[in-house]
């Protein structure tokens, strides 16, 4: 996941490229690079972080009116200087890009027979030079960008300059995002509108599949049948500041109608994929993903509920053995290490010490087959993986997390498919069948965000509960745990989740009428013996409140409260079953008069043990 800045303008927009960066550093910083066109072209690139490039480009004093940066996150190719965009190919042709281009080896090896030169291991410099091959036909950047974007696989977002054209760019996308920036006199292109933000508010979202030639004096831009389109100007009322409220009453509010939005983000290279790769975990993915032969997660919190989820993910679709430890428990028992096997550490700050020292100490016995999950780039943990994921929840303010969850649940579910079709277990229809579930799924959390009124309704039964019951079965019952967690973090009424079929076992003996019992019921194997146990809590004189699928025959009636989800998501139900539980618990914590976003003795990062 790569940022993306472009400008051409009357003025040096130098500046600007590097400020825009800055803004994008949270999408990578293995490397960073700009090129400018000033009397020929001028190219700059570092390891590591932006401020690395600006002291670079402040001792070359480089100037230009043209330029693109890019900031990284290694896919193809290692972190280094070779490596970093922009890649130039012949004639002073500069080509930066986000994504992935699934058919980057065969493209490789017919630009390679023909002459072309490859300087470095990345998929971008097949771009550049395929670009560079139709350009020599006619001469027409624009037209020679239209061309190749169609032989291209994969999800990209590309910017484009040529120092024979200094005063036009050139960029184009499709499954990564990719919008223009409208000016006087100049104009501009980025991964996002935060970096922008800087010199216009005035921003064009292109759409899948455009081609954009940006000029000082406006812009041009096709859609993918090569039409002529135009595209709304819209008015951003981003501010520079992406912590702010908004109309929002509370950051867990505002974060919990941000998944949509959030899990699109997170899943933005598979959006337009026709397959899914091992590099969207790292440049030694898919060698690390075709040695392992067992799975441990290692996490705390609401991230340990997220790795229970996976682990039926994994066993079942992917058939590899996966276990979940409770990150701060690991330490301290003797365990049998497997060098053969993946450990997975999942955070959202990647500062989560308890987590760190897991992970360490996993290292340790001879495990260095590792990943993060994380939503934080330049965190310890992200730096102490062979592999990483960076989900892209962004800044998430309030102290229960949220859009952390549901994106970190999205990424083990990539993982898990990258598993099952390493080994064989992931057929091309299955592959599509997923895809098409998670191009879906933002889609899906949207309409259950309109349950809201229906569950703050529900909240209210809860102001004068002292404790609550939440009932799951299978991949569902680590979604009850969720539940139960996010109820006492911030309403602080005590809640304990069971497995459905435990209840017999025990917990049943505290059900009474005061103690309500909640239950996630969705259309899948366990239904009937769901029922089933949900006819033992009422016998007892329990009240239910059921958020069940649409179809699962579940009705209402004297103690027994339904809410129905307008679909079955499949395997990806128990993200979106996730979303009524965190707003039942912020319902009921606005009802019970607490401190919403900073819950009493809980703080967001757990840096020590």
């Amino acid at each position: 996941m790569c940022g993306i800045v472009g400008a051409v303008a009357r003025r040096d927009i130098v500046p600007i490229l590097l400020e825009g960066l800055r803004k994008l550093e949270y999408r990578g910083y293995d490397s960073a690079g700009l090129a400018v066109v000033n009397a020929g072209l001028h190219r700059l690139r570092s390891i590591g972080r932006v401020a690395s490039l600006a002291e670079m480009v402040d001792r070359a004093q480089v100037h230009g009116n043209l330029g693109i940066a890019h900031t990284r996150w290694a896919t193809h190719g290692v972190p280094s200087e070779r490596n970093a965009h922009p890649h130039i190919s012949e004639d002073g042709l500069a080509v930066v890009h986000n994504g992935i281009i699934e058919n980057h080896e065969e493209m490789r090896a017919r630009l390679s027979a023909i002459g072309y030169r490859f300087t470095s291991d990345t998929d971008t410099e097949v771009v550049a030079h395929l670009i560079h091959l139709y350009w020599k036909e006619d001469g027409d950047v624009f037209v020679a960008v239209r061309k190749a974007v169609t032989e291209l696989r994969g999800a990209y977002a590309i910017a484009v300059l040529s120092e024979r054209n200094p005063e036009t760019l050139v960029v184009a996308r499709k499954g990564a995002p990719l919008l223009l920036g409208l000016g006087k006199g100049e104009n501009f292109a980025a991964s996002d509108t935060s970096a922008l933000l800087q010199v216009t508010k005035k921003i064009v979202y292109l759409e899948e599949g455009d081609v954009a030639e940006i000029g000082l004096n406006g812009v041009r831009i096709c859609d993918s049948t090569g039409s002529e389109v135009t595209r709304p100007v819209h008015e951003s009322t981003l501010s520079a500041d992406a912590v702010e409220l908004g109309p929002y009453r509370h950051y867990m509010q505002k974060e919990i109608f941000e998944q949509p939005g959030a899990v699109a983000n997170t899943l933005e290279m598979v959006i337009g994929a026709q397959s899914i790769v091992p590099q969207l975990f790292g440049v030694e993915a898919d060698s690390t993903m075709k040695r392992i032969n067992a799975v441990t997660v290692l996490a705390c919190g609401t991230s340990y509920h997220a790795g229970l989820v996976a682990r039926y993910w994994i066993e079942a679709i992917a058939g590899i053995s996966c276990s979940v430890e409770i990150a701060s428990e690991f330490r301290y028992r003797e365990s049998v290490p497997n060098p053969d096997a993946l450990v997975i550490a999942i955070s959202q700050s990647g500062e989560t010490a308890d987590t760190i020292a897991a992970l360490q100490f996993a290292k340790s016995l001879g495990q260095n087959l590792t990943l993060a999950i994380c939503n934080v780039a330049e965190s310890t943990l992200i730096r102490h993986a062979s592999l990483k994921f960076l989900t892209r929840a962004g800044p998430e303010i309030g102290v229960a997390s949220t859009k952390a969850f549901t994106t970190q649940l999205a990424a083990l579910f990539l993982l898990t498919l990258v598993l099952a079709k390493t080994r064989g277990r992931l057929s091309a229809a299955d592959e599509q069948k997923h895809l098409q579930a998670l191009r879906h799924l933002p889609a899906a959390l949207q309409q259950v965000l309109t349950l809201e009124p229906e569950v703050a309704k529900w909240a209210k039964r809860f102001s004068d509960k002292q404790h609550a019951l939440f009932l799951g079965r299978g991949m569902h019952y680590p979604i009850a745990m969720e539940g139960a967690l996010k109820l006492k973090e911030i309403s602080y009424i005590h809640a304990e989740a069971y497995p459905a079929g435990e209840l017999k076992h025990g917990p049943l003996a505290l059900v009474d009428k005061d103690m309500p019992v909640i239950a996630i019921a969705p259309n899948d194997a366990l239904l009937e013996k769901l029922k089933s146990n949900l006819q033992e809590v009422r016998a007892r004189g329990g009240e239910l409140y059921v958020f069940a699928d649409a179809d699962t025959q579940i009705q209402a009636g004297d103690g027994v409260h339904i809410i129905r989800m307008t679909e079955h998501a499949g395997y990806l139900s128990p993200i979106v079953h996730t979303v009524p539980l965190q707003l039942l618990a912020y319902h009921a914590a606005l009802i019970k008069g607490t401190d919403v976003d900073k819950p009493r003795n809980l703080a967001k990062s757990v840096t020590v043990e």
